[in-house]
């Protein structure tokens, strides 16, 4: 697949008289001035988050549990499904309103379209942007599973938020499977009509662990 990607680049090149190699102008910013994890950037990401109409809760690591336990009985009936990917670092209370699903073996389509919730981690965030992105890892699951139920719960890490764009590309790997997420699935039409859960989910909860 490589072979072929730069075969077609070089017959692009040659047929439109362009040096192999170009020097690329990177004279934007390409670091912020917090560290990952700054309390400044966790204000700023919450913002941003708030101003996307998501919904923003705060924890530690040692009440995760019972804090996406709370969102779940907040946002589902009792029996509510709720679909858990492999390796997520936490359990959901099995006696709670809540009904773990698991996705092992992979749930179909119909079955995703049954669950009332997912339940995932990420891989960073970007506070300028408001941007949280997933890459399938363990504990984020395939991208279906974000996709199809109505709301989605992800856990942020304090750890894992940057500052800038640039910062957040650089700790993504390019092979995986990546989704970017900046609040609630939603798209406008012509006379800038919002309409929320289109291409996603309709509802998006961000538990930020410090």
């Amino acid at each position: 697949m490589a072979d072929s990607r730069e075969e077609v680049l070089a017959r692009i090149r040659r047929a439109i008289g362009t040096p192999a190699d170009v020097p690329i102008p990177r004279e934007y910013r390409r670091t912020g001035n917090l560290t990952p994890g700054d309390p400044a950037l966790l204000e700023l990401l919450t913002d941003r988050l708030v101003d996307y109409k998501a919904t923003v809760h705060e924890s530690t690591v040692d009440s995760l549990p019972a804090t996406v336990a709370s969102v779940l009985a907040d946002l589902l009936p009792d029996g509510g499904r709720v679909v858990v990917p492999e390796g997520l670092p936490f359990a959901l209370p099995s006696d709670g309103a809540a009904v773990p699903v698991p996705d092992n073996p992979p749930l179909s389509a119909a079955d995703l379209d049954g669950c009332d919730a997912v339940v995932t981690g990420c891989t960073a965030a970007a506070a300028e942007t408001g941007t949280i992105v997933l890459d399938g890892s363990a504990g984020q699951g395939r991208r279906a599973i974000t996709l199809v139920p109505d709301r989605h719960i992800v856990v942020v890490r304090a750890d894992q938020v940057v500052q800038t764009v640039p910062e957040l590309l650089a700790r993504l790997d390019p092979r995986r499977p990546l989704t970017f997420i900046s609040g609630p699935s939603a798209t406008s039409d012509i006379e800038l009509q919002r309409v929320e859960g289109v291409h996603g989910p309709r509802t998006l909860v961000v538990v930020l662990v410090s």
